[in-house]
């Protein structure tokens, strides 16, 4: 793994994946910790349904991170002429995300009654590698 990396380093192409991905991750992380912070506040409260709270962090998610992904992560990467096009895709990218951590919401507590937090756990450590994929390769791409 270490060599792998040692070589993608070396390319400048994998080393301009490798700082997108460690910028996506630190925007990311900082959107997703904003996102599960505005769910659990809102289910744990029972200000609304968990679900309700998930779709409202998602719609926050969303804003916050067209902007911020397109001028931070994924700065220089494919081109910029098509804005129509990329926030369409950004759009269904960032659904495909929702419909996975509604899953988790889903499955882990209103299934199986677990603990509101349990689905911040894959919301946290799976969804954003699947849609860092997927912008990165259609989004940006």
């Amino acid at each position: 793994m270490k060599q792998k990396l040692a070589q993608k380093w070396r390319d400048p192409e994998g080393r301009a994946t490798i700082l997108q991905l460690a910028r996506y991750g630190v925007i990311g992380a900082g959107i997703t910790i904003l996102g599960q912070a505005i769910y659990y506040a809102l289910a744990e409260t029972r200000t609304t349904s968990p679900l309700v709270a998930i779709a409202i962090a998602w719609v926050t998610g969303v804003i916050v991170g067209y902007f911020a992904h397109g001028w931070i992560s994924f700065r220089g990467h494919g081109p910029r002429d098509d804005h129509a096009r990329i926030g369409s895709r950004f759009v269904a990218v960032n659904l495909f995300g929702y419909a996975i951590n509604s899953f988790w919401v889903w499955l882990l507590v209103e299934r199986i009654d677990g603990a509101l937090w349990w689905p911040i756990v894959p919301n946290i450590l799976l969804t954003p590698l699947m849609t860092f994929a997927l912008h990165r390769r259609w989004t940006y791409g």
